[in-house]
């Protein structure tokens, strides 16, 4: 009888942004099925979720795919919640109404591959700097990429694992990646993205590496900083036929701006100042094609006949797609 090694995935209560933690469950003959799940709790006190006193914290799975890097493994996203059963205070997801299937959402996660003995991005000479960014988005040979063979076996895992991987490409600054989950359903696509970065993370301890997903983590320099960039459309907007339509969606966002940046990442202030291609974060834009806006209006949707999806510029590459989901949402849905 094989032994099934079910690696149970879970957000910590660590502010002002949540960690991965994972421990692995061994089970007979795993049918891959979510239904044949058990709930699993963990010590709460060590993860800055409960008190010694009363620290069982319960794990409920909710997503589950196979593990590629793991002999009869499955990787199985799971929901905190307090001994009671309801959903503990560091439980996004449970912001996120599950009827919400007909919202879909594509977030297109950066983040910067990190050496931890120089504490700068690979490809920065230590006591210096490379040449100036521009030339490594997108970019080929050796002298422009560094940690392609780590992006491309991350791709390859996500895709074995079954995930809604559409891409991924080198980004504005050296040792800056990007991928792009999609899914149809923002439950569904909060859990791809942090089980796709829980392989990235994981993937890295084996090259003595890490993964940074600081909004801005070389400072106010002339450097970009990391964003989780939120495409998103429900049936509204995927057939609006209207330039107005999708502009009064647009304007949904205007009033609302303080409650979307309390939930778009920590220290996002250090990336939306009005420069690199961001819009400042106590402003408020939108435009056609516009990279410097809030909230972009593809061209596809306006050559699209003004139907299809809008993307949100705001959120950081360390924000929960969870909450950024949800709060999306809340606001789209004032707009009948």
């Amino acid at each position: 009888m094989a032994k099934s090694k079910l690696e149970y995935i879970w957000l910590d209560g660590y502010k002002p942004t949540q960690s991965l933690r994972s421990k692995t469950k061994l089970v007979d003959d795993f049918s891959g099925k979510l239904e044949d799940l058990k709930d699993w709790s963990f010590d709460g006190s060590s993860t800055e979720q409960a008190e010694g006193g009363s620290s069982d914290c319960i794990l409920k799975p909710v997503f589950v795919c196979p593990d590629p890097a793991i002999k009869n493994g499955w990787l199985v996203m799971t929901e905190v919640l307090n001994a009671d059963g309801t959903p503990h205070e560091s439980n996004g997801r449970a912001l996120i109404d599950d009827k919400d299937d007909d919202f879909w959402f594509g977030f297109e996660q950066e983040y910067f591959i990190w050496d931890n003995a120089t504490n700068r991005p690979i490809g920065f000479p230590e006591g210096g700097f490379p040449a100036p960014q521009g030339p490594y988005y997108c970019g080929v040979g050796g002298q422009f990429v560094f940690g392609r063979e780590i992006k491309d076996e991350h791709l390859e895992l996500c895709i074995e694992a079954g995930l809604d991987i559409e891409g991924t490409n080198g980004e504005v600054a050296a040792g800056q990646w990007e991928f792009q989950i999609m899914a149809k359903g923002a439950q569904s696509a909060g859990d791809q993205i942090w089980v796709a970065r829980y392989m990235l993370e994981r993937l890295t301890e084996k090259y003595g590496l890490s993964i940074n997903y600081h909004p801005k983590p070389l400072g106010q320099l002339d450097w970009n900083g990391s964003g989780m960039h939120a495409n998103f459309s429900n049936s509204l907007i995927r057939t609006a036929g209207s330039e107005a339509k999708i502009k009064e969606v647009c304007e949904a966002f205007r009033g609302v701006v303080a409650e979307h940046i309390a939930v778009y990442g920590a220290y996002n202030d250090q990336r939306l100042t009005g420069k690199h291609e961001t819009a400042a974060i106590t402003d408020f834009s939108y435009g056609v094609s516009d990279r410097g806006a809030s909230i972009r209006i593809p061209l596809f949707t306006k050559n699209n006949g003004w139907s299809g999806y809008l993307e949100d510029r705001r959120p950081a590459s360390n924000a929960d797609p969870y909450k950024v989901a949800a709060r999306i949402i809340k606001t789209v849905k004032t707009v009948k």
